[in-house]
């Protein structure tokens, strides 16, 4: 890493960093929602599936400043938050979470897919031979849907390292704390020579995508070969 600058070198590593927090964080609430938008039917499923796609279709300025009033220090949450030690605006762990809800659609969307392409009679058989609900989908659904799961965490992780809206707004653009590719890239736009520095920035973010995508579909057709057997 030689031919990257103390600075860009530390965008990359914080980029890593906060998307590998944000896809860990989001996943387990992804799986239930997902799970529940797509086998359950209760009042409200239209709204909390509005909900859940909505940083799809807010700019992401909206969702940062919302983000901001929620989780910063005089927020709701935020204050209560603070007041045990725990500070999210500007912060990298409110990168995370920024990323996370930026990259949260996409996960839903992927893992709701393959349990809706679950044969729900496979669920059943399972539950008539006496298994909880829990066990079918420990042993049932889950490997099932374990390709899906495995595309939208890889699709989270991929949108999180190229978040920059909601971030710079919940968390500013601090070198060496909050300041990730994106916000990298956009201060070395800003002063006269920074063109190379973002150029070396930009190719890394341009790799690490593809890679993160064609890992997705390696391991996901990996993994539905395995199951087919």
């Amino acid at each position: 890493m030689d031919w990257l600058s103390p600075e860009e070198w530390s965008a990359v590593a914080l980029s890593l960093r906060v998307s590998l927090w944000a896809t860990a964080l989001a996943l387990p609430f992804g799986l239930f929602i997902a799970y529940a938008l797509a086998r359950w039917d209760f009042p409200g499923r239209q709204i909390l599936n509005g909900l859940v796609h909505l940083p799809l279709i807010l700019p992401p300025v909206v969702t940062g400043y919302l983000l901001l009033l929620t989780f910063g220090i005089r927020g709701p949450v935020g204050s209560i938050l603070h007041d045990m030690g725990i500070t999210l605006a500007f912060r990298w762990t409110g990168a995370a979470l920024a990323a996370a809800i930026m990259g949260f659609p996409l996960m839903v969307r992927a893992i709701r897919l393959s349990i809706e392409a679950v044969d729900p009679k496979l669920e059943e058989a399972a539950a008539t031979l006496g298994a909880s609900r829990t066990w079918v989908f420990a042993t049932v659904t889950l490997p099932l849907i374990l390709p899906g799961v495995l595309a939208g965490a890889i699709l989270a992780f991929a949108k999180a390292m190229g978040e920059f809206g909601a971030t710079i707004t919940f968390v500013s653009n601090i070198p060496g704390q909050t300041q990730t590719l994106p916000s990298a890239i956009y201060a070395f736009l800003q002063v006269p020579g920074g063109e190379a520095s973002a150029l070396r920035l930009v190719a890394i973010s341009v790799v690490v995508a593809l890679g993160a995508l064609i890992l997705s579909e390696v391991l996901a057709r990996r993994m539905a070969q395995r199951i087919g057997r």
